[in-house]
């Protein structure tokens, strides 16, 4: 148990009554035993539905770790070379070009799966700041509208349209956030001849008894499927319903996002998480070698690419597949320990795996824009200090 878990409790459920969130979870392993795990709040404001331990969340961004371990898997099979071009397994991707400001040029080399890993790729997301990101969103807008028309529109329907975008930067020139693990499900796809669901759901999810995570909520656990919310400006919260990649989580879903797609419970992310923290087994089940989550789980970030890396959820971390590695703890402003690395969702999930205190601790909370918040910091911090 933790000390004195009252005064956690006691901030969550603050936050809560106070309109700030809906719900929350807190699960906190350390040496293979729980220590916590709270629930708070409701799933669903407007039916009353608590938030329970099996409640499934929307994993957006947390969806990228387990991206990055699906293409170490194939590494390790011989499958995938992580220094091999992209257009290696999707021919879309040869030959990319780069926007310079006024017109298109050719990329100075071809992007690789390592760029993709560590968002060096140039790939962007949706948005307004470049012409790249402005040109992602018409992709974006078109491939969502043939969906909601009732065509199937595939991860690779998908791929085929974004290799087009031209990238915002030469590949591995900069740190930018952006469609490069989604890249990488396609990637898997292709080197494994499996649709990538698949072959998370055989290689992964399966053996490591994860059965409530996938790419879409099955009738019978709708009832169990947590509402995400989004702040209005008048301080209220609202059903959040605008997503950028045109939320669908029917049977038939047909563009597995790496990037943002999955859903999972807690308890069923917590195995994926105890599966790295023990060095890619768990419960007698190996995923990974050891030497391959030493090798995901460390920063390869330049000086020169780190410029980007500015957010203010990564300062003192690195960045390396897909996850932040905690790096300068005064930087990070935090009692956590070097070496401890994960990630978060915009949603509002978070995950850190610590090897030196031998503990996971997930915190998850359904509000858009959240990840790494200011709730979750705290909270973060008020384990810390109780461990």
């Amino acid at each position: 148990m933790l000390q004195n878990q009252l005064t956690i409790d006691n901030l969550i459920n603050k936050s809560i009554s106070a309109g700030e969130y809906a719900g929350a979870s807190l699960l906190v392993i350390k040496d293979g035993e729980e220590l916590c795990c709270e629930v708070y709040g409701e799933a669903d404001m407007e039916q009353h539905i608590p938030v329970q331990r099996d409640t499934i969340f929307h994993l957006y961004s947390m969806s990228k770790p387990v991206t990055a371990v699906a293409v170490m898997k194939l590494y390790e099979q011989g499958k995938i070379d992580l220094q091999a071009e992209v257009g290696t397994y999707l021919p879309c991707f040869k030959n990319n070009t780069v926007w310079t400001g006024s017109t298109e040029v050719p990329a100075n080399r071809d992007i690789t799966v390592w760029d993709c890993l560590n968002m060096t790729s140039g790939i962007p997301y949706p948005g307004p700041e470049t012409e790249s990101g402005r040109r992602m969103d018409e992709v974006f807008r078109r491939l969502i509208a043939r969906r909601e028309a009732g065509e199937t529109v595939t991860t690779m329907d998908w791929m085929e349209e974004v290799a087009k975008v031209p990238l915002v930067f030469h590949p591995g020139e900069q740190w930018m956030y952006g469609f490069s693990a989604d890249v990488l499900g396609a990637v898997v796809e292709a080197a494994s001849g499996k649709r990538f669901g698949k072959f998370l759901k055989e290689e992964i999810f399966e053996p490591l008894g994860m059965k409530d995570t996938g790419f879409f909520v099955p009738e019978e656990k709708r009832h169990r499927f947590a509402v995400s919310y989004e702040n209005w400006t008048d301080g209220t919260l609202r059903p959040f319903t605008r997503s950028h990649l045109g939320e669908y989580y029917q049977p038939d879903v047909a563009f597995e996002s790496g990037g943002a797609g999955l859903v999972s419970t807690m308890d069923d992310y917590a195995r994926f998480a105890r599966m790295l923290l023990n060095n890619g087994s768990f419960n007698g089940t190996s995923i990974l070698k050891p030497e391959t989550v030493a090798l995901m789980s460390r920063n390869y970030l330049t000086e020169v690419q780190r410029i980007g890396y500015n957010w203010d959820s990564v300062q003192g971390y690195g960045y390396g597949c897909l996850m932040r590695c905690l790096e300068d703890k005064a930087a990070a402003q935090t009692c956590g320990d070097i070496g401890e690395y994960g990630w978060d969702g915009w949603t509002g999930n978070y995950v850190t795996i610590n090897p030196e205190k031998n503990m996971v601790l997930l915190f998850f909370v359904q509000r858009c824009g959240t990840g790494f918040g200011e709730l979750t910091r705290k909270v973060r911090e008020e384990v810390y200090a109780k461990l």
